[in-house]
């Protein structure tokens, strides 16, 4: 059996985008139980140096839509980042899960060689599909979707792996454990 392009692609991003929702839910319950605002949550930061929970939402999201739509032969649409409350947080996300679900297998499977161009500042840097997807897109929207749940735990919200990893197991094996 072999893995289509759209099978390894748009299901994931998906599934890391929709399992962000009930941990904002989650967030939001934890901020109230200890009277505080849950937009504080919005500036908080592993490090310093490093970018706040809300730029991790919009460079999830931003992985997400954007490698969806390379991979696709589209260009990505443009979001503003400018969402810094939970209920613009939440939006964007939705935004961007239907934007992906808008992506169809026939848009992308068979595109495994095609050449994806990724601008970055003063280039673009040129993979194939299947190695844009392996080896960068994937990686890149892990990173932001784990880091917005880290920086989460360290505020204290009660998440666990399964809040993660939601969506992973069928039903009927979460239901019986």
């Amino acid at each position: 059996m072999s893995l289509s392009l759209y099978e390894a692609s748009i299901p994931i991003y998906l599934q890391g985008l929709k399992n962000l929702l009930p941990i904002l839910d989650k967030a939001e319950a934890h901020a109230k139980s200890q009277a505080k605002d849950p937009n504080s949550y919005a500036d908080v930061r592993l490090i310093e140096d490093m970018l706040p929970f809300n730029r991790q939402i919009h460079l999830a999201s931003d992985a997400a839509k954007g490698g969806a739509a390379r991979l696709a032969g589209l260009t990505p649409p443009s979001f503003p980042d400018v969402e810094t409350t939970f209920p613009e947080l939440r939006e964007r996300i939705q935004k961007t899960i239907a934007f992906v679900e808008g992506i169809k297998p026939e848009q992308v499977n068979g595109r495994e060689d095609e050449i994806v161009e990724l601008p970055v500042p003063d280039r673009k840097i040129r993979f194939k599909a299947r190695d844009f997807l392996l080896k960068f897109s994937l990686p890149n929207f892990f990173f932001h979707v784990t880091t917005s749940y880290a920086l989460l735990r360290q505020q204290g919200v009660p998440l666990g792996k399964l809040d993660y990893l939601a969506g992973a197991f069928p039903v009927e094996e979460l239901e019986s454990a």
